[in-house]
């Protein structure tokens, strides 16, 4: 029997391995060990319950304050003692966290194999995202597989010299996770969220904006710039009302507080399990982020996104017309989404294009690769 083990610690870790995790469950002869580092806990927590998935092994190594190197130190010592009490022949990790890139470091050290899930994504500037893109290079230097979820990450990699038989073109997992939980009814939290806003069921009387925000790279002057946008949007434009969860970070919190609270037609609530944020993404109008998820996700519902950073990993998007990059100046957010608000030629054009991200079985696709090579 082959042994995987699957590491993860952070939310959008776990639901684009959820898939994964599921499917692998299907097959008898592989034994299917999950490993959680919590450096998301409750937001982790959430996903694991969701999609029924259980931990064999939490090593909850967050605490309060911590630098990146505290925890890229703390996992890859830990992960180092779990490697050499599993012994695994391949370790699943995902994306571009610290605990992605440590664990990479750890199984490297140890001579196991590593499978490298959305594998290939480039900003093309080392501090931007930050410090996602040094771990995502990192991660790609050790990798055996790399499972790249378009054909723009599969030139980035064989760009970067690895073996195109080591590189395998799967879609991303995120949109296998999206439909998963569309198709089951929407949680009484999303009927009441929008009950606060005024909408009703489908929000047909009101333009719901959906926003999420928290990258690091945009703390301190850029998130009050992309705070204050989003005030003016609402205020500028009576038939549209805002739902924000906010990120706990108390550098996410404190803009947020001191420019939206209270502002009227605007819902600021606290971060929400993901069923209840994509069945949010399904009744909203437009979606305005700086998460990379979300680009993936919400061209699969329709959604128009805007992004607002300087620059994406995930140009995709942009060239498919299912995402608009608008960055943090203030006007400029502004002016992109108003345009969406009324342009409905524009509006129609990103609604309707292809999402260049998967059709939603990568998962199949990336188990079955594992179980022809270890």
């Amino acid at each position: 029997m082959k042994k995987i083990l699957t590491v993860f610690g952070t939310r959008p870790e776990a639901i684009k391995l959820a898939p994964v995790l599921l499917e692998l469950q299907k097959y008898p002869e592989v034994e299917s060990v999950i490993c959680v580092t919590a450096q998301h806990r409750e937001m982790l927590d959430q996903v694991l319950n969701l999609f029924g998935l259980k931990p064999n092994i939490d090593l909850n190594l967050m605490r309060p304050n911590q630098s990146l190197g505290d925890v890229t130190a703390k996992v890859v010592h830990e992960m180092e003692r779990v490697l050499e009490l599993e012994h695994p022949d391949v370790v699943i990790i995902q994306g571009d966290t610290t605990t992605v890139m440590a664990t990479a470091i750890a199984a490297f050290y140890k001579k196991i194999a590593v499978a490298h899930v959305e594998a290939g994504l480039r900003s093309g500037d080392l501090f931007s995202p930050y410090p996602e893109e040094m771990n995502r290079r990192v991660v790609s230097m050790v990798a055996s597989y790399h499972f790249a979820p378009t054909k723009r990450a599969v030139d980035n990699l064989m760009k970067e010299g690895i073996s195109e038989d080591r590189i395998f073109l799967t879609g991303n997992t995120v949109i296998d996770a999206l439909k998963l939980i569309v198709t089951r009814p929407a949680p009484e939290e999303v009927k009441r969220i929008l009950g606060l806003v005024g909408c009703d069921g489908t929000c047909s009387s009101k333009k719901l904006i959906l926003v999420t925000a928290h990258r690091r790279e945009n703390f301190g002057d850029r998130f009050e710039n992309i705070c204050r946008a989003l005030r003016s949007i609402v205020e500028n434009n009576p038939d549209v009302v805002l739902v924000y969860p906010v990120h706990l970070n108390p550098n996410v919190r404190q803009p947020v507080e001191k420019i939206l609270k209270g502002a009227e037609r605007i819902l600021l609530i606290e971060p929400v399990s993901y069923d209840v944020l994509a069945h949010l993404m399904q009744k909203s109008y437009m979606i305005l982020t700086d998460s990379g998820g979300i680009q993936e996700e919400a061209p699969a519902l329709g959604k128009p996104v805007l992004v607002m950073r300087e620059e994406t990993e995930r140009p995709e998007g942009i060239e498919a017309g299912t995402a608009r990059l608008v960055g943090t100046d203030e006007k400029n957010i502004i002016s992109e989404a108003e345009r969406l608000l009324y342009d409905k030629k524009l509006y129609d054009s990103m609604a309707k294009a292809v999402n260049p991200y998967g059709d939603g079985h990568a998962a199949k696709r990336i188990v079955d690769v594992l179980r022809r090579n270890i």
